[in-house]
This record gives C-alpha cells, structure tokens and sequence, in this order.
C-alpha cells in the first residue's frame, strides 16, 4: 500500500483519489479551497441555486464506474440552437430524430450531409477512444497509432475541425454548430483539430444530462463516495510546493508549513502552476498546448417562464469568425484580444423546482470571453466598470435576438476570468486549461512519483476527460 497525496479536490483528483483508495491505497486529499469541486461550483441566493461551472453532464457511465449512483435525467433536446436568420435546431440523442429534425428545419439536402458527416464522427470517436482517451499520449504512442492506417486516416491529423465541416456539410448553419464544439474545449475551430468531431459524436450519441438539483450535487457525490473508502479530505489546505529526492517525488509542504510525505503525489492542479509554482526546480513546460479561451458568466433571478428556452439554448450570431477574432486576438498582426461585441450567448435555465423559487427561472448565462491578463491574448477583467458594462451589453444582445428579460430580472450577478482564476487558480481564468489537441502536458510529470489529473493534462478538459484523465493515472500507479 502506498501513501498518495492529491492535491485539489477538484473532479479529476476527487475521481483519482477514489479509484486509487478502492485499489487499496492509503490517499489524502488536500485544497485549497474551503468546498471541493474545483470548477464544479455552486452559488445560492434568495431561493435560486446556480451552477457556476459545468452545466451539461455528458458520457454520464465514466461517473458510474466510480460507483456513483447519480440519478441523471436525459435531456431532449439535449441544446436548442437559435441562429440568426431565425430557424431553430433541437439536437436529439437519437440519431434518427435528429436527422429529421435537421430535414424539417433546413431540408433534406442538410439532412443527408449531417448523416455523412455523423458515419464520419463515428469513425472519429472510435478511434480516439481506442487509441487516445483510454491512455497515456506522447509524441512515441502517436507515432504508434501511424500504423492503425484506419484510425489514423479518421483522424485526418493536419486537417481542422473548420475543414471538416466544410468538406462534408454545405449548410452554413451545420457548419456553425460544428464549430461551436470546438469551444467546448475552449480552441478556436479554424485551428482545432478535425479530431474534435468526437465531441458532437459523445454528446449525441450518449446523450447529454442533467443531476436533479443541479451538476453541483455531483462534488457532494464525489465527496461521499471518497470518504466511505477511507479516503481524507482536508479543505482550505493549500500545498505550495512538492517535495523531490534523487527525482522522485517525496511529499507535499503546506501553506502551514507542515511536511506531508508520500510515495507518490497526483497533482490537479493547473500543469501550468505545476511546473511554474510546486516543483523545487521551477521548469517551463515543454509542449503546452493553446491556452483555453475564458466564459464570462451571467447569474439571473428572471421573474416568470421562458417557454422558447430549452434547458440549454445557444443563440449564434451573424459572424462567428468576428467573435473568435475577438476572443482570441492576432497579436501577431497587432490585434489584441477583446469582449466579443456580437457574442454566441449560451444559457442554461432548468425546470427544476429544486433550484429556483416558484414563479421564477434560474439563469446561467455563458459567453466566450478572453482569458484575464494584460498580455495582448488577454484582457484586464479588473478594469472599473467592465464587467457590469458587458453584462448590460449582452442582454443587450440578448434583446436583439427576441429575448428581452431586462424589466423580468430580480437581479444579476457577474463571474469575469478574474475571478475563476482567482477562486480556482485557473491562469488567467481559463475554462478548459489547455485548448482541444492531442498533445497536452502529458499524465506523467517530470520526476518519479509524480502524476497529472484534471482539464490542462491529458485528455483535456471537460467532466467526462478530466474523470478519464484519473482513470489513466490510477492505471499506470496501480493497485497497492
């Protein structure tokens, strides 16, 4: 049996923590924070209940297999997309429906590309999930996969996920929701990889869900199921530094000054603070992928009932390239990064009378945003005034797209980068930590002994990969 030290108690290490305790290893759990969850967070105020981190729980059997028993409630539509010209797509996690409903709202031209498209997907999906998701990735296991010639031909490494919607659906609506995806690992799809197709393939083939009373119950679950296998959790317990000897991880220190030991330490921590912060021998790290881009996040007690929202509901605008200009800047051509001025505004609102008083709608509101910074890529979400400013503008936007709720709203509260980044120590507030690819910081670290969980390692970010992620680490650690 081996001494394990996590550090974060967010879903990857609470997931690691909870897969290495059942193999019989002695695992302590240390954070920062005074809740665990990381990102999964929660935020109440007079009666609503918001999550203020994930709000779609997909691929919900990687959370079974860490004997959760969560109670999920599948979502039809999984998310309504409302795009400029008006016309309205729900997605289905059938594909037969969904195809249909993309004949009944675009026609049946649409419809049969979105099912060439979706063989394609498949492909995507079967061969990440055998050769990337389930496993350790380097640069010598890629090369490997260059002799699964079908894998790799499904993969179509070099070609974007913009090119592939492309070369396979005409319908510029289609190919606007295939770009969205590419958000939900925070890249930009004009540079993502084609890989990326197995995010939509996930989504709507095993559906998307929802936890009765939020995603939030979700940390209380992973809480729970830790503690009933002997696994301590010690809140508002910071680690700040990791400790070596003859390259081998020894130990964590503590904020308190206290020398923890150990035999091995996963860290789910942002590999950025990693390598920059905890190692003894502060270290660049080598190969980090994109950085991911941000959310600013609206909280909304909204009066009355929203018939035309779905649980989930984006609104797309007239020019996603000018929202990707804006978010992830050029300053390489000297265009600095910015609040997207016609942004797509994503917003969950559940019909659950659990999270919100009767007669009244709990809102989430996300829209892409720049990471927080004062570099050219970043912006200053400190600056007096900006955050309150966006918030007006975007329900603006909102308003301008048929959905006025500024005379309904008992009241709204803001979430920038900076804060995420300072409640979570996510650099610069970043949602996903590193943008989708298929190399990341890689699970090993840089001595012995050492592991990485959580959404800036491999397989990314996101609920499902950031548990994956875990799953990868447990196997290489091994029983005790």
């Amino acid at each position: 049996m081996s001494r394990i030290v996590v550090i974060g108690a967010g879903v990857g290490g609470l997931a690691a923590a909870i897969r290495l305790a059942d193999s019989g290893h002695d695992v302590t759990v240390h954070e920062r924070a005074a809740t665990p969850g990381g990102k999964l967070g929660r935020h109440e105020r007079d009666g609503f209940l918001f999550d203020t981190g994930p709000s779609l729980l997909t691929l919900p059997q990687v959370f079974t297999d860490l004997g959760l028993d969560l109670n999920a409630t599948p979502l039809d539509p999984v998310v309504r997309h409302v795009f400029p010209d008006g016309s309205v797509l729900d997605s289905s996690s059938d594909p037969d429906v969904f195809a249909e409903r993309v004949a009944d709202a675009f026609g049946a031209a649409a419809a049969a590309d979105w099912r060439r498209f979706w063989h394609r997907a498949e492909r995507i999906w079967g061969a990440s999930w055998r050769s990337v998701l389930q496993r350790e990735v380097t640069p010598a296991s890629l090369a490997r996969l260059s002799w699964r010639v079908g894998d790799l031909l499904a993969i179509a490494p070099g070609r974007s996920l913009r090119g592939l919607g492309r070369r396979y659906l005409r319908d510029r609506r289609l190919r606007m929701l295939l770009d969205r995806y590419a958000t939900y690992t925070g890249a930009d799809p004009r540079r993502a990889p084609a890989a990326l197709a197995a995010v939509p393939y996930a989504e709507l083939a095993f559906g998307g869900w929802y936890l009765p009373g939020g995603l939030g119950v979700l940390a209380t679950a992973l809480r729970q199921r830790c503690e009933a296998l002997g696994v301590r959790i010690h809140l508002s317990s910071e680690v700040t530094s990791i400790t070596t000897t003859a390259g081998r991880a020894t130990g964590v220190v503590l904020a308190s000054g206290e020398a923890v030991p150990a035999d091995v330490v996963v860290s789910d921590v942002d590999a950025t603070v990693l390598y920059r912060d905890l190692l003894p021998a502060p270290d660049r790290l080598a190969g980090l992928a994109d950085r991911s881009l941000a959310g600013f996040v609206m909280l909304l007690g909204v009066d009355g009932e929203t018939p035309q929202l779905a649980h989930h509901t984006v609104f797309f605008p007239r020019d996603y390239d000018a929202e990707f200009d804006a978010v992830f800047g050029d300053p390489a051509h000297g265009r600095r990064a910015r609040p997207a001025s016609d942004p797509t505004v994503f917003v969950t609102r559940a019909a659950d009378p659990a999270v919100h008083p009767a007669g009244a709608e709990a809102w989430f509101v996300l829209v892409n945003a720049p990471r927080h910074g004062t570099a050219a890529d970043t912006v200053d979400w400190t600056r007096a005034g900006l955050a309150d400013a966006y918030a007006e503008h975007v329900l603006a936007v909102l308003a301008a797209r048929g959905l006025d709720v500024r005379d309904r709203l008992r009241f709204l509260e803001t979430r920038t980068p900076a804060d995420l980044a300072t409640a979570t120590a996510a650099p610069g507030g970043a949602i996903y930590g590193t943008a989708g690819g298929l190399l990341r910081p890689a699970n090993r670290g840089p001595v012995d002994g050492l592991f990485l969980v959580g959404g800036s390692t491999h397989p990314g970010g996101g609920l499902p990969m950031v548990t994956l992620s875990a799953r990868i680490v447990a196997d290489a650690i091994g029983p005790a």
